[in-house]
């Protein structure tokens, strides 16, 4: 059975920033309270003319660039994104085209937050089955066109962005995907949502006026919910391999608040140098920001080859996940 590992991470953010005083000209808010309750700074926001194919295009091809290998070598793309360019076709077959995978099949999985946890345990298992080679994972989300920008508690959140992983077989015994653990709440499916635009309620010109098309959030709830299972994941996943906390190298956390993860990391007796925590610079990116972290530590140096990274991430639905490599 072939062992998969991540050959190559790729990112892209689009080149607007909004800083928390922009934000102060556009809502009843002030950098001090979003800093303080969130960690961010500032968020990457789209341009007209961008959708999320663009940025996960983009993404991808810095990653296929990353790892010298041509689009028609991709076997398979799947993006995870809950802000597709339209309901079909899939945010993927755009890509696809896009980027020239003539060769590829794939599709869109939306999982919020933890959608690219679900995409890479995916593309893990495809690899692992043997029947894919190359799969391309993208996290993708413009969440700036589905936030309502009069709402404080929510539009200080949320950022643009993408980032892609590229899957593939490993060459060295011991090295790559590891294991994962994903699970789903659906008790809390009205804890964050984006309530109208689709079968139970569709597009009309009243949910338009009662603002049903940005998202929805009970901060506490989520907040809750997001301390308690990133820690549970994560124990999960490391008990069912038989690892503990302290063989972690780094844990790359989704960047919902930096609250949430310190608490988290907390928990799990993890010290901040152990924890990538880059919220400040782009917001809550939902798909994007576990790719956008790791290509971070990478940056940094602080991944090297058969460290033990554990990826975690909590998002609407609710969704879970954790996902164990050993880096190759």
């Amino acid at each position: 059975m072939p062992q998969p590992k991540i050959s190559a991470v790729g990112t892209f953010v689009p080149s607007h920033v909004l800083t928390n005083t922009d934000l102060e000209k556009m809502v009843e808010t002030s950098d001090e309270w979003i800093l303080t309750r969130t960690g961010i700074s500032e968020r990457h926001i789209a341009a007209p003319d961008e959708a999320t194919s663009d940025l996960a295009a983009r993404a991808a091809s810095a990653a296929l660039a990353e790892a010298g290998a041509p689009a028609s070598s991709i076997d398979a793309i799947i993006v995870s994104t809950v802000t597709p360019d339209m309901f079909f076709p899939a945010t993927a077959c755009l890509v696809q085209h896009k980027i020239g995978a003539t060769k590829a099949w794939g599709f869109d999985l939306s999982a919020a937050c933890a959608g690219f946890i679900f995409g890479i345990t995916t593309a893990a298992n495809l690899v692992m089955a043997g029947t894919q080679k190359r799969v391309l994972v993208i996290g993708a989300d413009t969440m700036s066109r589905i936030i309502d920008y009069s709402d404080r508690a929510t539009c200080v959140l949320f950022g643009d962005g993408a980032g892609a992983f590229l899957i593939e077989p490993s060459t060295e015994e011991g090295l790559g995907f590891i294991g994962s653990h994903n699970e789903i709440d659906g008790s809390g499916g009205d804890s964050l949502k984006m309530p109208a635009g689709g079968s139970r309620i569709p597009s009309s010109v009243d949910t338009v006026q009662k603002r049903l098309h940005y998202v929805h959030q009970d901060g506490q709830a989520v907040f809750k919910f997001a301390v308690r299972k990133t820690q549970e994941a994560c124990l999960t996943v490391l008990e069912k391999f038989n690892l503990r906390p302290e063989d972690i190298k780094l844990l790359v956390p989704h960047q919902a608040n930096q609250r949430i993860i310190l608490a988290a990391a907390e928990r799990l007796g993890l010290s901040r140098d152990r924890v990538v925590i880059n919220i400040g610079k782009y917001g809550n990116t939902t798909a994007a920001t576990i790719p956008l972290a790791t290509r971070q530590a990478l940056d940094e140096g602080r991944i090297q080859k058969g460290d033990i990274v554990l990826f975690a991430a909590v998002g609407a639905g609710f969704t879970v996940g954790a996902s164990l490599w050993r880096w190759a």
